[in-house]
């Protein structure tokens, strides 16, 4: 584990190979509404695999949101979280528990309703992080050491989303902390990052990006035409809500075209569902290009984009992450570097990253070189879009190359656009086949774009590691539901099970993870802030030379 001034300096190939030697390092920490559920004295967590003289004595302790493990001897070490300890790890980033005996040379997978049959003489716990965290029994109580196994299994697969510690705790917090909220203290979004979850946020954006032919539009209200959309979205003005309503019933889950950004020439950047209707496809198509084309000034053409042809699908990008994490934390580090390296190459999750950042490099060639607005198309519009636009749009604006601009993206492009968060994290531990790292891989994009060009990003590794963390903890709504629709369904069961009053913003008691000073102070917080940022749009120095954040030409697929 490494403190998090650390951060900033650790360099690797990959970001996921990044997130190997980084950690968030505090004081254990107990958060409200959070009770122990069982704990086993005289345990030894294993630090070197090697030999046993570094491991440390302890208790371990499992709580309804997370393992803890608390030293006998080891010294307490500057706060740097807020919500956990240097040794603990939520229940929701546990990928799999599993406990072993040595002298019956068993091993168990451990699940929500399994029965352990023999006493464990070590526990091993993997995170989808990518941590290795061994605990060994050797002085415990078997019976003790047992229990606290399965209490670790049960609590780590919950049956439903309710079950999830942050409910209970944004539930108290929201009491614990209403003298707070009169005084408006708690900022909607968190310094300010647009939600946008209502009309204001998106004629803001459309004043920004000067797309004056698109207009905000309200036929999704009440989740009215698509359970996956959000309730607001940017059209093109010369399409009648009538006539959207009309269409939408071609598209997969009612899902119409979406307004992502404008570029400075006229250009738009739109991203689209599949349209169910074969003998429609043509005839819809060609009235919603017809309206994208009257939004240009210069009435440009429209190129459509299939990305389903072109990119991996989740389950070859799944494939991908899963032999990475097999790679990178069995004895990863035993082998010689070149062969490590080799290995890394070969799971194709590096060859992912480079297709996604040059397809993103094609569609900056078309809206920025030819001046053509783009419709990105995918089945669902809720995955590889995602990552597409995202990385396109921060490739062209450097108002995204902000911190609170790319969190306004991430919420904009992810969140409310529908990505299913829930399913791909697979928070519940209930589907393999649902569970896709997309986000993960879309960080790691931005990680590549970062050591290209230093100067040109606002936000550090730090920040990136720490939002890649953050997915694992369940008391933020940003990464725990599959839709908007679905998010606003909980939060009334939320409010009504906490005695809530009605119509209060939501925000407040279920706050974004962009709500930073819940998990650090603001010492910390400094260090997701890049020293070297050069300001939007201004030139950056690479290699000695002075250059822009602007794609001229291609070199090997990438802007």
């Amino acid at each position: 584990n490494v403190s998090l001034e650390h951060l900033l300096v650790l360099k690797s190939f990959s970001f996921i190979a990044f997130l190997i030697f980084t950690s968030v390092v505090s004081l254990i920490c107990f958060s409200p509404g959070e009770i122990v559920v069982n704990e086993v004295n005289f345990v030894r967590k294993c630090i070197n695999a090697e030999g046993s003289q570094d491991d440390l004595w302890g208790k371990l302790i499992c709580t309804n949101f997370k393992v803890s493990f608390i030293p006998q001897d080891a010294p307490l070490k500057q706060l740097s979280h807020l919500l956990f300890g240097e040794h603990d790890i939520p229940l929701t980033c546990l990928e799999q528990v599993v406990t072993v005996n040595d002298t019956k040379g068993k091993k168990k997978v451990l699940g929500s309703n399994k029965k352990l049959k023999f006493n464990p003489t070590e526990l091993i716990l993997y995170s989808k992080d990518l941590r290795i965290i061994r605990f060994c029994f050797d002085q415990a109580g078997p019976e003790s050491a047992k229990k606290v196994c399965l209490a670790i299994a049960h609590y780590s697969h919950p049956a439903d989303l309710q079950l999830l510690f942050g409910f209970e705790y944004q539930g108290r917090r929201y009491h614990e902390c209403k003298g707070e909220r009169v005084k408006g203290a708690t900022p909607r979004g968190g310094i300010h990052t647009p939600i946008f979850d209502r009309p204001s946020d998106w004629d803001r954006e459309i004043k920004r990006t000067g797309a004056s032919e698109w207009r905000v539009c309200a036929i999704n209200e009440g989740y009215a035409i698509s359970s996956s959309l959000p309730e607001y979205a940017v059209v093109p003005v010369s399409l009648a809500d009538q006539d959207l309503k009309n269409y939408s019933v071609f598209f997969l889950d009612n899902r119409i075209p979406l307004w992502c950004w404008n570029h400075p020439n006229g250009s738009a950047l739109v991203r689209m569902a599949n349209i169910c209707d074969p003998l429609q496809q043509r005839k819809i198509e060609q009235k919603i290009f017809t309206a994208i084309t009257k939004s240009h000034p210069q009435r440009c053409d429209v190129i459509k984009l299939d990305l389903d042809k072109f990119l991996p699908n989740i389950q070859d990008i799944q494939a991908a992450f899963v032999k990475i994490r097999q790679i990178c934390v069995i004895d990863a580090f035993e082998e010689s570097e070149e062969r490590w390296l080799s290995s890394i190459e070969n799971s194709r999750w590096i060859e992912h990253v480079r297709a996604f950042l040059k397809f993103s490099a094609d569609v900056i060639f078309h809206l920025d070189g030819n001046n053509i607005s783009v419709v990105l198309q995918e089945e669902e519009d809720r995955d590889l879009n995602c990552v597409v636009s995202s990385l396109a749009q921060l490739m062209l604006d450097p108002h995204y190359r902000s911190i609170i601009g790319f969190q306004s993206l991430v919420q904009k492009e992810w969140v409310m656009a529908g990505h299913r968060f829930l399913d791909r994290c697979n928070h519940l531990n209930k589907s393999d086949k649902e569970e896709s790292p997309l986000f993960m891989l879309f960080l790691d994009c931005v990680w590549q774009m970062m050591n290209q060009y230093p100067a040109a990003f606002e936000f550090t590794e730090a920040y990136l590691t720490v939002l890649s963390d953050s997915m694992w903890i369940p008391l933020f709504s940003t990464f725990l539901f599959n839709s908007s629709k679905q998010r606003a369904q909980y939060f009334m069961d939320f409010a009504k099970n906490k005695a809530i009053p009605q119509g209060e913003d939501h925000v407040v008691y279920f706050p974004p993870v962009w709500n930073w000073s819940q998990q650090f102070s603001n010492k910390d917080l400094t260090l997701f802030n890049n020293p070297m940022y050069v300001g939007k749009g201004a030139a950056c120095v690479q290699n000695g030379e002075v250059k822009t954040f602007k794609r001229t030409k291609m070199v090997d697929g990438v802007p």
